[in-house]
């Protein structure tokens, strides 16, 4: 009941959801040996995709959020974290993220293309926009800008929360006082630098190399393997 797990519950179905949408397609294409996929089931992947993948971005912040509440105003950690602080920002994350899913997913649909061999093993936008036959200007900018807003203003947040938790612990005079307070939030950043440190590697190699296949298997990284480790690693904290 503490607001940490709570949160973790969330981030706990927002991982589960954010696998399911590639991974099962994945395995039935290996299995059957076909990588066909309806256009529809491609727009319904796009936006499931998008949608518990800022999600997870969203619960992280929070998280962090959590963390710097707990650990530079102790106490008043649970006047500040109450259970409908958390009830709120938990709903307006999932709002957030179902809006922003819808729009894009909808600006892919008025989209034309000539034939459609997405080079992934899912249905990725970026991908999608790039095979388009139609201006796609709206589509990029309108992407760009969500990343911007979803992936670099939450990042902001969880850089700016752990300078202060950081900080905070630099202030604290016992060896043993600063193990303990960082203990509580090494779960939390192992997850973090994990979720980003892999989802920059992918875009910026990717950019980088304008390799499509090498872009696939690094996304393996944060689309299964990352979410694998998130129960491991707060199983052990």
């Amino acid at each position: 009941h503490s607001p940490m797990y709570f949160l973790l519950c969330n981030l706990s179905l927002a991982d589960i959801c954010f696998t399911s949408t590639t991974v099962p397609k994945m395995l039935v294409n290996i299995q059957t040996q076909s990588k066909a996929i309806t256009y529809a089931g491609c727009i319904t992947q796009i936006y499931f995709l998008i949608l518990f993948a800022a999600l997870d971005i969203l619960l992280l912040t929070m998280m962090a959020y959590d963390r710097y509440v707990a650990i530079c105003h102790p106490l008043h950690y649970t006047v500040i974290m109450n259970p409908h602080l958390c009830r709120m920002l938990v709903l307006i994350s999932w709002v957030i993220s179902i809006l922003n899913s819808l729009l894009q997913s909808l600006l892919a649909l008025r989209l034309s293309f000539t034939a459609l061999e997405v080079p992934h093993f899912f249905c990725e936008l970026n991908q999608m926009i790039q095979l388009a036959c139609s201006d796609a200007f709206l589509n990029n900018m309108v992407m760009y800008c969500s990343a911007l807003l979803l992936g670099g203003g939450p990042f902001a947040g969880v850089l700016y929360s752990y300078s202060k938790i950081v900080s905070s612990i630099r202030a604290i005079p016992s060896a043993q006082g600063k193990c303990k307070a960082f203990s509580t939030c090494a779960s939390h950043l192992s997850v973090v630098s994990l979720f980003y440190g892999t989802l920059l590697g992918v875009y910026l190699s990717s950019a980088a190399t304008h390799s499509s296949q090498s872009s696939a298997v690094a996304s393996v990284v944060y689309t299964v393997v990352t979410p694998m480790l998130n129960p491991l690693i707060y199983t052990l904290r």
